[in-house]
């Protein structure tokens, strides 16, 4: 896959979160941020690995939202909190699997969308 088009949906889905975050508060702001947040993992793990299959690059962004949010319970360095959290809530897990799913599923339709036997990606 291309890593052009996988920076250019890394670029709008930070625009989706900065956009959510201005125009929404709330639950629905967090919890897509939250969502957000696991498919620019999602995308950042497809453009180091352009070759990788979905449903790995899904786990793997799932799985590396879930040590940060359980991290938290630990405490995070006060540093890193603006970009890791500072407080545990059990709902964002569901969130970053919803995220991961919803990546995973978009990028396992563009690879069978491909002309050039994409499918052995998926």
């Amino acid at each position: 896959m291309p890593r052009l088009p996988i920076a250019l949906a890394a670029v709008l889905t930070v625009a989706a979160g900065v956009g959510v975050r201005a125009l929404f508060s709330g639950p629905f702001a967090k919890y897509s941020g939250d969502a957000l947040y696991t498919v620019l993992i999602y995308l950042v793990t497809v453009f180091i690995r352009p070759h990788v299959r979905p449903w790995a690059a899904a786990l793997l962004a799932c799985g590396l939202s879930w040590a940060i949010e359980f991290a938290q319970i630990a405490g995070i360095p006060t540093v890193l909190r603006p970009l890791l959290g500072s407080t545990f809530n059990p709902p964002d897990l569901f969130w970053y699997a919803a995220g991961a799913t919803l990546a995973g599923a978009a990028h396992h339709l563009v690879l069978r969308r491909q002309p050039s036997g994409g499918a052995a990606d998926a």
